[in-house]
């Protein structure tokens, strides 16, 4: 694991890169961001659809194969999810896109 995968750790997606509390609130519901540039990161799905989890999602990022372009994630379609809050289910890394 290299410095910058260790800093992005248990982190979640779209937390300032200095706030001092990059973590997870008990409160809310994370997909955790499984392989690609993202790898290790919890994504806030608080309040999501199950349909809206199943779309995947294009996340923005520096860190891919195209800067500035977007990191692509989508659940295992035979993986079953947990009910939130915590981490309810997992998302793969399946490419990147400018």
């Amino acid at each position: 694991m290299n410095g910058d995968e260790q800093l992005l750790n248990g982190r979640v997606y779209g937390a300032d890169h200095d706030d001092p509390h990059p973590g997870p609130l008990p409160h809310r519901t994370y997909a955790e961001l499984v392989g690609g540039p993202l790898d290790g990161l919890l994504m806030d799905i608080h309040g999501w659809r199950s349909e809206e989890v199943d779309d995947g999602v294009a996340l923005p990022t520096e860190l891919g194969r195209f800067p500035g372009g977007r990191a692509l994630y989508d659940p295992d379609p035979d993986e079953s999810r947990a009910p939130g809050p915590g981490v309810s289910c997992r998302l793969y890394y399946s490419g990147d896109t400018p």
